[in-house]
Formats: structure tokens, C-alpha cells, sequence
């Protein structure tokens, strides 16, 4: 509105209002008006990479020539800095919460798992999202926890003590990372997470392992629940803090089953995704819609890991009716 003296609002941001059809890319009629508003009143909705209007902010001193593009919300933005644009590209935030983010070509939801279909920055995309609410925070609080100096000593005690190509015990303890309740698939604010399996011998390094496992099978919890939705997701990107760590990226492509992938600079993924749909604002710049970002690290699922692993999953699910009950 202060940039070009209108009201716009763009798909991807649009639809995390409740008031967009989503599939339909358009404001809802019945929505609008159960909020008391016509449609009248509604911005006019623009694409990410559309020419949204031109700068009226003359207190700016820029030039009134300045196109203002569509842009995005955080989510799909960064998606185009990366390259995930295609059905079926897929990544994975893992910063202070989590994310499993897949690209389609259709609205692909499921309210009852508490999966998101969301309008992509671009036209005729969208894009699915199961969501967790703690992500790599969990291992900044269990290093604090444990009086460990810091996430990294932590990281190379569990890489001591549980070499990730070994085979973790099955008595290693179990962790629900519901530090904040948890959404998909549970739905679930008053959820909390909690360690099982404690004994004499637990150490950090197993607590710490714990938890990388602990959030890595919600993230398992979460890709099954947009699969249900019809959502395919292929090999992953892995971006936020915890893409720093190896020992976490090769554990989830053990535990998804999944090529994760890391990427150079993918901290400034929404930037260039940013000025990509800036520059598709002006009528340039569709080349670089295909272009990702470099690939630092590729992490292959180790099968010989998978019975293990699958043993554990069944257990950490197993846990879900208990943490229920503890607030029921």
C-alpha cells in the first residue's frame, strides 16, 4: 500500500489468510463474507513474479519508474532462491522449527494431519508442507541441558560415541520433540516431548543423538502425512542451522530414506529468490527460474541402517498415546 499507493496482496502470502481458495488462486466469497467483508474490499491479487505496480513512495527518493514485484511469503520464496519449482522438488528447513516442504502442481492438502497447501510464489504451483514446532532448536536445548560448551562439542561427542556408520544401540534412548506441541500430524499445542529408555549409563552424546533421531522421525512423521496429501517428494535440500551439521544430514537421508542434499550459501536462498521474482517482474530472468543453488554435500540413505532404524521409529510412535495422555 505505502510502496504503490494500492492494496495488493500476493498468492503465497494470500493464502496462509484463510480467505483465498487456494486451489482457485481467488478470494473465497463464502470466507470473506463470514468475516464481515466483501469482496469489494479485498487487495487485488497479483503472482510473486508478477509486476505488482510501480513506486508512488516518493519519500523513498527512488525513481517512480521502480517496478514492485509480487514477491512472496519466506517459504516459497527461498524455494525459488534454491530452485524447487518443478512437481516433486522437495526441502527441508531445519532451523529454531522444522519443515518438509514439497513441490505440485495442484492444491494437495490434508486438514486432518494438519498438512498445508499453500499457492506457490509462481503461477499454477503450489506447494505442500508438513511442519513441526521444534526443529534444531531441541539440540540447542539439550546442550544447554547436558552443561555441554556448545552444539559442536556436542555434535563430535555423539560423533565419538555413535559413529554414524554404526549401528546405534537399541536401547539408546528414544526422544519426542515436542518441546512446543507439535503440528503435523498431530495437531496438538499441549503435546510435550520427553526422553525414554534413560539409564545409569546415559551420557550427553546419547542424549544428543537422541534428539538429531527424536526431530528426524517427526520429520518421518511428517513426510507420510504429505504423502497422504498426494504430494511426491523426491531427494531434499537441506537448509537452515542444522544443514551445518553432517552427522544430522546423513541420519535424516538414513531415516527418510531420501537423498538430502546441502547447499553453498543457502542461508541467502529467499534473497535470490527475491530478486528472482524481481527480475521476472521486468520481463526477465525466467532462465534463471531453473537454477539452483551449488550442491555442497549429497548424503545417500545407508540401508544397512534401515531395520535399525525402522525398530526405533516403531518404538518413538509407539510413545505418542503416553505423551497424549499426559495431558488428557
Amino acid at each position: 500500500m505505502r510502496l504503490t499507493g494500492e492494496r495488493i496482496s500476493e498468492m503465497s502470502d494470500a493464502a496462509g489468510t484463510l480467505w483465498l481458495d487456494v486451489a482457485q488462486r481467488e478470494w473465497f466469497a463464502p470466507m470473506v463474507g463470514a468475516t464481515g467483508l466483501t469482496l469489494a474490499q479485498m487487495p487485488r491479487l497479483v503472482e510473486g513474479g508478477a509486476a505488482s505496480g510501480c513506486l508512488k513512495a516518493s519519500g523513498l527518493g527512488l525513481s517512480p519508474e521502480v517496478v514492485i514485484a509480487g514477491g512472496g511469503g519466506d517459504n516459497p520464496v527461498a524455494a525459488v532462491g534454491i530452485g524447487a519449482i518443478n512437481a516433486g522438488d522437495g526441502f527441508i528447513t531445519l532451523g529454531t522449527s522444522a519443515a518438509i516442504v514439497a513441490i505440485t502442481d495442484h492444491a494437495a492438502g490434508n486438514p486432518a494431519s494438519a498438512v498445508h497447501s499453500f499457492c506457490h510464489a509462481l503461477p499454477n504451483r503450489w506447494y505442500t508442507m508438513g511442519a513441526m514446532l521444534a526443529g534444531a532448536s531441541c539440540l540447542r536445548w539439550v546442550t544447554r541441558l547436558t552443561g555441554t560448551p556448545d552444539e559442536q562439542t556436542l555434535l563430535d561427542q555423539v560423533q565419538a560415541q555413535l559413529p554414524i556408520a554404526q549401528l546405534v544401540p537399541l536401547d539408546t534412548p528414544l526422544f519426542l520433540p515436542y518441546l512446543a506441541g507439535e503440528r503435523t500430524p498431530h495437531n496438538d499445542p499441549l503435546l510435550r516431548g520427553g526422553f525414554m529408555s534413560l539409564g545409569h549409563d546415559c551420557t550427553p552424546a546419547m542424549l544428543g543423538y537422541a534428539v538429531m533421531e527424536g526431530v528426524g522421525f517427526g520429520l518421518l512423521d511428517a513426510l507420510h502425512a504429505v504423502q497422504s496429501a498426494g504430494a511426491n517428494v523426491a531427494a531434499c535440500a537441506l537448509v537452515g542451522g542444522g544443514a551445518r551439521s553432517e552427522y544430522w544430514a546423513q541420519l535424516l537421508a538414513n531415516i527418510l530414506q531420501r537423498e538430502i542434499f546441502t547447499l553453498h550459501g543457502s542461508e541467502l536462498s529467499a534473497c535470490i529468490g527475491a530478486a528472482k521474482l524481481g527480475f521476472l517482474a521486468i520481463g526477465q530472468g525466467a532462465a534463471l527460474l531453473q537454477a539452483g543453488m551449488p550442491v555442497k554435500a549429497r548424503y545417500l540413505p545407508d540401508t544397512a541402517q534401515q531395520p535399525r532404524l525402522q525398530a526405533r521409529y516403531r518404538q518413538f510412535q509407539g510413545l505418542h498415546a503416553a505423551a497424549t495422555a499426559l495431558h488428557d
